[in-house]
């Protein structure tokens, strides 16, 4: 598994969550990959949207959305379930929601949530800041989904943003059966 360039990931954060749609996240555990094929993002498109944590403005918690393309940023949510994002650029970022697993990932074992994957893959907030195209977490090139197979939707959780609510920043490839229940 080749890592992805970290420009792979820069610019439209709507553009980067559909184009990382069948790559595969992977984590390098004591030298095992932990790996599985991405197959439901959403977009947090920059400050302006509401939903995005960088809407919030710069914090301790927000401050590598400010940073370079490409790199991690991971968080809890109500201090139990870590998510994993992609950072784009200019306070965007793109969340991985589900991920098909592929090696190294116990047979039963679910991935289909943003917390689930987290756990399925090991990941933890030491992870957070670090650039995602070498080890130990990186996201490498897989087979491309096509527009035909990606499904857009509303973002899930994020009520609390008003309009933003409602728009269809969240893509999913629609044959997996990986994708996150609330999301079906």
């Amino acid at each position: 598994m080749k890592p992805l360039p970290l420009s792979f990931h820069s610019g439209d954060a709507v553009k980067v969550a559909k184009s990382l749609l069948g790559m595969d996240l992977v984590h390098v555990v004591r030298g095992r990959a932990r790996a599985g094929r991405i197959v439901e993002t959403e977009a947090y498109v920059g400050p302006h949207d509401l939903a995005c944590h960088s809407s919030k403005g710069r914090t301790q918690r927000t401050e590598v959305m400010f940073g370079p393309a490409g790199h991690a940023y991971l968080f809890l949510v109500y201090g139990l379930h870590l998510c994993v994002n992609v950072v784009v650029g200019d306070g965007a970022a793109v969340l991985i929601r589900a991920i098909e697993p592929r090696e190294g990932i116990p047979e039963g074992v679910r991935t289909d949530g943003p917390g689930r994957l987290t756990r399925a893959l090991g990941l933890s907030l030491s992870l957070n800041a670090l650039p995602l195209n070498q080890p130990p977490l990186f996201i490498a090139r897989g087979e491309s989904v096509t527009p035909p197979h990606i499904t857009a939707s509303p973002r899930i959780g994020v009520d609390y943003a008003g309009e933003w609510a409602q728009k269809p920043f969240r893509f999913h490839d629609r044959r997996s059966s990986f994708v996150s229940h609330a999301g079906r």
